[in-house]
């Protein structure tokens, strides 16, 4: 009992330092977001998400999944040799071979100005291979005030380095230099602060296990990026760097209940999911989901409703094409984070191979849905195909992994419903004040302040009983940790069984 109110302690402390890590960052990235979107014009913002599209997706491949292993291991002081030098040389060969096709992968995307940003921010393959190690060890302690202090280092840094360079004539590539910088500082700081050393080794008995869990990690995570950039890749490719400019910034801008939400419930759920794992069918994924949806969905609902003046009034008005593609990108934005904590619980169950299977089936549907919505309503199209593509195709697949892998479909559905019906009136009501309302700065403040008051007033006591059973089950004596080995088959529907 007492190991279990230890482990109950650091969760919730873990949860405490993430929540203030994530609102803190946001709200700095947010302000900086702001400052960079008027000191850069649109196209310098298209030329950047290029390099970012290509470090981004060949950035989980550096990791090869291992943090994912070593935060769940029964042995991580074992296995760490192994994984330091497996990730060490993944990183290194990614990172040249980045930069040595820089500029041809900018040319096929359509942006050969990219080719020197993708040049120089191939070096954070490697630092990101060098610090898998410290990175999962401070993650398995629910270190969330170190990795907070941490962050703090990042953003301070980088936006330091960015913003100077800015003013100093550099452009786009001083966003690529920002970022190497904090990410050298970060490398640094993992090190002193998670108290590993560099301890570099191969042990042939534990590199087959580490790779058969974490590669297929790896590729579910490259595809999750490369999903979630291959609208990039489609809009810079079919309507020119100015477009992916304006998506760039709707995007981001979509994504905050991902960045905001998704980072505090990520930094715990998968050792919380792995230790606090009950018997026969499990209702902790449900039970982690009614508070994470309940917030998503308002966030996202009234990123979705007031998108044109909050682009005007944040951004201004040389943004105003943005607002038209946040419109459909802010409720996928709230949709990720249920996404992102049904992977989660997937992987702390060991089921890194159902995981990617469902990656697979997201973007095998998303490359054609964007393409065809490219061509049809522009950067629009493309936001209604994520959109489409999300509630048609993801939701089912993940409802069926699951399902597989022992979570209760039914409580977890019966936690999605009263949110929802929660935020018709809600959006409603603030889109109605929103048009009766001519000045876009009064109308913003009004229209989400009512809205977000009506949502609250009517979820307010669902809310709390959710947080309450949260609570009761973290209280629930826990069980060790899984083993290291895959131990669910492949996302396989049986004949006679539906997808539900």
């Amino acid at each position: 009992m007492a190991d279990n109110s230890s482990l109950n302690g650091q969760i919730a402390r873990g949860l405490a330092w993430s929540s203030v890590n994530s609102l803190l960052l946001r709200m700095g990235s947010f302000a900086v977001g702001i400052v960079l979107a008027r000191l850069l014009a649109p196209e310098q913002f298209g030329v950047f998400a290029v390099a970012l599209t290509v470090q981004t997706v060949l950035m989980t491949l550096a990791d090869l999944g291992m943090s994912t292993d070593l935060i769940r291991s029964e042995s991580p002081r074992e296995k760490a040799p192994t994984v330091a030098t497996l990730a060490l040389v993944a990183g290194a060969f990614l990172a040249l071979g980045m930069a040595l096709s820089a500029q041809s992968l900018a040319d096929l995307l359509g942006s050969p100005e990219a080719g020197p940003v993708i040049a120089v921010m191939s070096a954070s393959l490697f630092l990101a291979g060098a610090g898998v190690v410290p990175y999962a060890a401070l993650q398995r302690a629910f270190a969330q005030k170190k990795l907070f202090g941490i962050a703090i280092a990042d953003f301070v840094v980088g936006t330091s380095i960015t913003i100077v360079l800015i003013l100093l004539g550099w452009g786009v590539m001083a966003l690529a230099i920002g970022r190497l910088a904090a990410q050298c500082v970060v490398l640094l700081l993992q090190y002193a602060l998670s108290g590993e050393k560099v301890r570099l080794g191969f042990d042939r008995r534990l590199a087959p296990g580490i790779l058969a869990f974490g590669v297929p990690v790896a590729g579910a995570n490259m595809l999750s990026w490369a999903l979630l950039n291959v609208d990039s890749v489609v809009i810079s490719r079919f309507a020119g760097a100015l477009s992916l400019g304006f998506y760039y910034l709707a995007f981001n801008v979509s994504n905050w209940p991902m960045s905001a939400i998704g980072q505090v419930v990520r930094s715990v759920s998968i050792p919380a999911f792995a230790r606090l794992k009950s018997r026969g069918t499990d209702r902790s994924f449900s039970i982690a989901l009614g508070p994470v949806w309940a917030v998503a969905l308002l966030a996202g609902l009234m990123i979705a409703v007031l998108a044109a003046p909050l682009i005007d009034v944040l951004y201004g008005s040389k943004w105003a094409v943005a607002a038209t593609v946040l419109v459909w990108l802010g409720m996928f934005g709230a949709l990720r984070t249920v996404f992102d904590l049904a992977a989660s619980f997937l992987l702390a169950r060991g089921a890194s191979r159902v995981t990617f299977i469902v990656q697979v089936v997201w973007i095998v549907a998303l490359i054609p849905a964007t393409l065809v919505g490219v061509n049809v309503a522009g950067i629009v199209g493309v936001g209604i195909a994520h959109l489409a593509v999300a509630l048609l195709v993801v939701c089912p697949a993940y409802g069926v992994a699951l399902v597989r892998n022992g979570a209760d479909l039914r409580a977890a559905l019966g936690a999605l419903w009263p949110p929802i019906l929660a935020a018709a009136p809600a959006g409603l009501t603030a889109a109605l004040l929103l048009a009766a309302i001519p000045d876009p700065v009064t109308g913003f403040v009004v229209a989400g302040f009512v809205g977000t008051l009506l949502y609250g007033l009517v979820m307010w006591r669902w809310l709390r009983r959710r947080v309450a059973v949260l609570r009761e089950w973290t209280s629930a004596p826990a069980v060790p940790l899984l083993p290291t080995t895959e131990s669910f088959s492949p996302l396989v529907v049986e004949p006679g069984k539906g997808t539900s």
